[in-house]
């Protein structure tokens, strides 16, 4: 079944830019004048962008126009004013059913959650603040490069309320408990080079050399198969999810399995 046109103008509205090249796609969130905060219109744009990705596309890398990530939500989410055209911002949930809430948190999940399928490379290039929100998308992704710059923030807390994008479980499997405890309870500012020690940044490179960094970590990942990548991305996240050990080395040999019939069915083509 072809993959649909991705609508250009649902990623205007919600201030995201998409960039095919190749195997390669890039996300950027546009609204620089407001460090890149984000409202409905962004995680909608954002799901929309991970259900229609053509299946080639196999590295996805996610940043931010101008000096920062993203500032996490947008102020009018929180004072009332209209945003993206309805009124009411995080209020709103408030005026429809539990039922109805719940499945509008869910769609805003959405459009963290692809990015954490096996089935492509996601790397987030972080430069500037990366604030609630702007945390939690930087931890859908499975590798985050910071520039030297960069700021982690789990603001939700200080806010009255929860990360609720998604953000909690990778923190936790990256950090442990009692970390992802503190930055999100105490909602502290961390930098880049704490963020390298404590394993929350694969890398951490000078600001003119963010690019340079994304570009050489894209071309390292997209030298192996594709269906390697894939299978050793769900093994490691199956091992990340606490699977017992005799259920992981199932799964270790049934992928196993699988790719020396794919390397067989290649054979018997050519």
């Amino acid at each position: 079944m072809p993959v649909p046109t991705i609508d250009a103008g649902v990623l205007e509205r919600g201030g995201v830019r998409l960039a095919i090249a190749g195997p390669l796609a890039t996300v950027t969130l546009d609204r620089p004048d407001v460090l890149n905060a984000q409202t409905p219109a962004t995680w909608q744009a954002l799901r929309h962008i991970g259900e229609q990705l053509d299946p080639d596309v196999r590295v996805v890398v996610v940043r931010g126009s101008g000096r920062a990530f993203s500032a996490g939500l947008d102020r009018r989410m929180f004072t009332g004013e209209p945003v993206d055209g309805e009124p009411g911002g995080l209020g709103a949930l408030l005026s429809v059913s539990a039922e109805e809430a719940d499945a509008k948190i869910a769609s805003y999940q959405a459009g963290f959650t692809w990015l954490s399928d096996p089935a492509r490379v996601t790397i987030a290039a972080v430069q500037g603040h990366a604030i609630g929100a702007g945390f939690q998308l930087a931890l859908a992704c499975d590798f985050r490069v910071l520039a030297e710059d960069a700021q982690f923030c789990m603001a939700e807390t200080g806010l009255g309320l929860v990360p609720d994008l998604g953000g909690t479980l990778p923190l936790v499997r990256l950090v442990g408990y009692s970390r992802a405890a503190e930055l999100c309870v105490t909602s502290r500012r961390v930098s880049a080079e704490e963020s390298l020690r404590i394993g929350l940044a694969n890398s951490v490179v000078p600001v003119a050399d963010l690019d340079a960094a994304v570009e050489a970590l894209v071309a390292a990942v997209l030298k192996p198969a594709q269906g390697a990548v894939t299978e050793t991305l769900a093994l490691i996240a199956s091992a990340a999810s606490g699977v017992g050990y005799t259920e992981q080395l199932a799964l270790e040999r049934a992928a196993q399995l699988r790719r020396l019939r794919s390397f067989a069915a290649l054979s018997a083509q050519s």
